[in-house]
């Protein structure tokens, strides 16, 4: 039975269960299954294993498996699971608490999950923070969320989850699926996400990350806002505006419509750094 406080929605339709792990790569029928070398160098992470839906597909590809469930109900109940394979192992816990690189163990990690809808994005931050031991991440997750880790500058769906997401990471929405896949159904639409590493920040010069962050997340404080106007508590707007010039852009712009390679050249801006506001 579903626990609606923990956003429980259960993949019931075994269609939909095979079709994801035909696309992460853990079916006998994908196009391009996981090589015996990956199982040796590399681990998957299951977030919110649940019943074991996805569970068993995992631990059926070879790799160790780390089936992280915090319902304790679920997680006795998986470790009957855990008697038929010896590669999988549950864990119960938090995903925002475990220590996500204690289990990585210098392994990469692939990591999958469905997501419980109210907590993804805070679940995304937490494996971003941890992106270096990261090789891949597959979650299912609401529609609308997906569209925003995906969205391109000038798009509605930009904003700041999707910087995050593309500094991070190369996202791809690769399954729309419907409510009707889940027990009980959501009311809204989910799709499959698959987030490749790394992403753009491979591309850019060193940056200090922590600041070019928050930054970033200040340029899109206030979406309808420009630039100039969502960074005025801490910036001085003639330096803003000078900056905006030098990458000939209009002192009217908002931060939807710059990539994150202009985002990146405005931080590192020599008349934006000397130009904090008093």
């Amino acid at each position: 039975m579903a626990r609606q406080r923990l956003g429980q929605h259960f993949l019931a339709d075994p269609g939909w269960r095979e079709e994801i792990a035909r696309a992460v790569r853990i079916s006998p029928h994908s196009i391009a299954a996981t090589s015996p070398a990956d199982t040796i160098n590399s681990c998957w992470l299951e977030i919110g294993a649940g019943h074991g839906e996805m569970t068993e597909h995992l631990a059926s590809a070879g790799a160790p498996v780390y089936a992280i469930e915090l319902d304790a109900q679920f997680a006795s109940r998986l470790s009957r699971l855990a008697q038929r394979y010896p590669n999988l192992t549950i864990v119960p816990g938090d995903i925002l608490e475990i220590d996500i690189a204690e289990i990585a163990a210098g392994r990469k990690l692939h990591i999958y999950g469905n997501l419980p809808y109210y907590i993804t994005s805070p679940i995304l931050q937490r494996l971003f923070a941890l992106a270096e031991h990261i090789e891949e991440i597959h979650v299912v997750i609401q529609l609308e969320v997906a569209r925003r880790l995906i969205a391109r500058p000038g798009t509605r769906d930009y904003g700041y989850l999707s910087v995050l997401t593309q500094y991070f990471a190369r996202p791809e929405l690769v399954l729309e699926i419907p409510r009707s896949a889940f027990s009980p159904p959501p009311e809204v639409g989910s799709a499959l996400v698959t987030l490749r590493f790394p992403g753009e920040r491979a591309k850019l010069p060193q940056l200090d990350q922590k600041r070019f962050l928050d930054f970033v997340k200040l340029c899109f404080s206030q979406k309808r806002k420009t630039l100039v106007n969502n960074l005025k508590m801490r910036l001085k707007p003639e330096a803003v505006r000078e900056a905006l010039g030098v990458l000939r852009l209009r002192a009217d712009v908002r931060a939807e419509q710059l990539s994150l390679t202009h985002l990146a050249a405005l931080f590192e801006n020599s008349s934006l750094r000397a130009g904090a506001a008093p």
